[in-house]
């Protein structure tokens, strides 16, 4: 019996490689090792590391990522168990738990994120309620309401906008804030009205780096999106359109921009990148004052939004292509004058 296993009377099989490289000292005991066993083996001689406290690496030399995003889990889940020695959270083995940050944005194949070999810190989202303090290479991020996690390589893992709106809190460097930000869209991990979301839901939206960050990335989910507008319309055999227009009255005040407009049917197309953090009252004040306006001209407005672009682009087209037909049954449009925008 090697020293390097526990001497159990319940096998390992069922647990995989990392699992059973990584315990805490509940699972010891209950596969046959004692805390004191345990201890003796993790001294500094030893054949085994407490990596982290009540976490064992059943192994000398460093942990890998895989196992220390392991034990970051575990360590979390074993703080605070119920009566019965379960983890909060209910049956997950991890608890409510999740990687965020940095860790999370790497597990996402972020290139612009640090290896997670790289990382001092794994960040860990964690409820509010939870009463956990940083220790070794874990660091609690704490939230009201936790989103539901994302299985990455079997790791529970926070979304990308939350993880991304983690990992700019702790960031000062303004160069990766941007790289990270645009990535998350132009590589299609989310929209970028969700990133917008979660920074200012994290409040850090009064911070210049991060202001100028969310204008490069607004203007990267915009390019996106007006990517995705061409290829359905070319793609579903639509009536070329005139693009990227500005409608005025003969004579009179500019009435708006829009991103496709077709001037016989007097049907436009725009594309709706309102930031989230824009209430009701200002998108009437913009957006929808607009549309209300071109509308009592006769002109039909078809707002299109960049998700929906990705992810339901017939859908989209088959609301187009409608418009286009309806044309035919309304009253003549007033004349307006259409000039590149």
């Amino acid at each position: 019996m090697s020293h390097n296993t526990p001497l159990s009377p319940r096998p390992l099989q069922h647990l995989s490689d990392v699992q059973r490289r990584v315990l805490t000292t509940r699972q010891l005991r209950q596969h046959g090792v004692t805390a004191s066993v345990a201890a003796e083996r993790s001294r500094a001689d030893g054949p085994w590391q407490q990596i982290l406290p009540g976490v064992h690496l059943l192994h000398p030399g460093p942990a890998t990522s895989e196992e220390r995003l392991l034990a970051a889990l575990l360590y979390t889940a074993s703080r605070g168990q119920g009566a019965d020695g379960s983890p909060p959270g209910g049956g997950e083995p991890h608890g409510e738990a999740m990687i965020t940050g940095l860790a999370a944005l790497a597990l996402h194949h972020f290139s612009s994120a640090p290896p997670l070999a790289s990382l001092d810190r794994i960040d860990v989202l964690v409820p509010r309620t939870r009463r956990l303090r940083a220790t070794g290479f874990v660091r609690f991020v704490r939230a009201g309401t936790l989103p539901g996690p994302q299985y990455v390589a079997g790791v529970p893992t926070a979304p990308v906008a939350r993880a991304l709106a983690d990992a700019v809190a702790r960031l000062t460097d303004a160069v990766l804030v941007r790289r990270l930000l645009t990535e998350s869209v132009r590589h299609g991990h989310c929209e970028a009205t969700a990133v917008v979301a979660e920074l200012n839901s994290a409040r850090l939206l009064s911070r210049p780096h991060v202001v100028d960050a969310v204008d490069a990335l607004l203007a990267e989910g915009r390019a996106i999106a007006e990517g995705r507008l061409y290829d359905l319309i070319r793609g579903h055999h639509l009536p070329e359109p005139l693009w990227n227009v500005e409608l005025r009255l003969p004579g009179g005040p500019a009435l708006g921009g829009v991103d496709a407009y077709w001037r016989d049917q007097a049907v436009a197309v725009e594309i709706d990148t309102r930031a989230p953090r824009q209430d009701e009252e200002v998108w009437r004040g913009g957006f929808g004052r607009k549309r209300e306006h071109l509308e009592r001209l006769g002109i039909t407005v078809v707002r299109v939004t960049p998700k929906k672009l990705r992810e339901t682009p017939e859908e989209q087209a088959a609301v187009v292509r409608t418009a286009l037909i309806a044309a035919a049954d309304r009253d003549p449009a007033s004349y307006v004058v259409v000039l590149p925008r």
